[in-house]
């Protein structure tokens, strides 16, 4: 399977609609097994462990000890997909969330839509992500916070808006404003921002901004999918020597020949390949920081 139709999957994954009672799985017959996807072992944890907070591992390889929880209402934000149990992160990412909410809201977007973060002690996920393990990455709704606070089923039901338009060169002008690209400013110019995924189209927009700062434009990257949200990551804090920090995109804006290669024929209408490509084993706990098993094995946070 190639990454593009990988992306795709997780981007339908992130639309999803969720269920009225939390996702419960069942327990698994033999959770010690070697080959036991460590996906279905952090899946199945609904609180986080005790003590300080600290973030072990990679964005896409590592867990999280002492996460979390984004309240699921806020001044100026509201949690979605409740059912999943993915709104839990480092300090630093509840701190940013909270910040860019109430900055946005006084620029006059009404509020923040926030999708996934990260499980109680993060880890690999059953369903959805490759990345958000650490505590460190949110998804954050194009569409902004209604003026009421929305009913558990509008949480799981509703969708975001599309943002790409059908030819997928462009963002779709009849719902992207000026508006979608001060948020997103807002949220790279944060001095915790490591990286944004955008989709390709969305970067394109993003570069007809005509502020002279063009600094924070750096941090933006074009991704598959992203077509209805924008993900956050954050800079490895302080207080977790064992976070591997993400490389450094190359300099520029990213804009112009830069983001051609994403609107070419091979990557708008990608043909199969003609030897399918087995898929990646998922990753088992042999393969994650040693520090994972401890997280995996802690005490609940009381």
């Amino acid at each position: 399977m190639c990454l593009m139709v990988i992306a795709a999957a997780t981007v339908a994954m992130a639309q999803d609609k969720g269920t009225i009672e939390p996702s419960v799985l069942p327990p698994l017959e033999h959770p010690d097994a070697p080959k036991t996807p460590a996906k279905q072992l952090f899946g199945r944890i609904a609180t986080p462990t005790q003590g300080h907070a600290q973030v072990l591992g990679f964005y896409s390889n590592g867990c999280l000890a002492g996460g979390t929880a984004l309240p699921i209402d806020g001044p100026a934000w509201q949690v979605m997909r409740l059912s999943r149990n993915r709104n839990w992160g480092h300090p630093a990412l509840i701190r940013f969330l909270e910040t860019l909410a109430a900055k946005v809201h006084k620029m006059g977007w009404n509020g923040l839509l926030v999708g996934d973060m990260s499980q109680p002690r993060g880890g690999p996920m059953t369903s959805g992500h490759a990345s958000h393990q650490v505590g460190l990455d949110a998804d954050i709704w194009l569409t902004p916070m209604p003026d009421h606070q929305l009913t558990r089923v509008q949480r799981e039901e509703m969708s975001a808006t599309n943002m790409v338009a059908a030819d997928r060169r462009d963002v779709d002008p009849s719902v992207w404003t000026p508006d979608h690209t001060a948020v997103i400013k807002a949220a790279a110019r944060d001095r915790h921002v490591e990286r944004i995924f955008v989709n390709a189209a969305i970067k394109k927009a993003l570069c007809r901004d005509t502020d002279p700062d063009r600094d924070w434009m750096n941090k933006v990257r074009p991704y598959w999918g992203h077509d209805y949200h924008f993900h956050v990551r954050l800079y490895c804090p302080a207080d977790s020597p064992e976070c591997k920090p993400q490389q450094q995109p190359p300099p520029g804006d990213g804009c112009g020949k830069d983001l051609d290669w994403w609107f070419t024929d091979a990557v708008l209408h990608p043909k199969p390949p003609p030897i399918p490509k087995r898929p990646t084993p998922p990753l088992t706990m042999a393969n994650m920081p040693p520090a994972c098993h401890a997280v995996l094995a802690a005490p609940d946070a009381q």
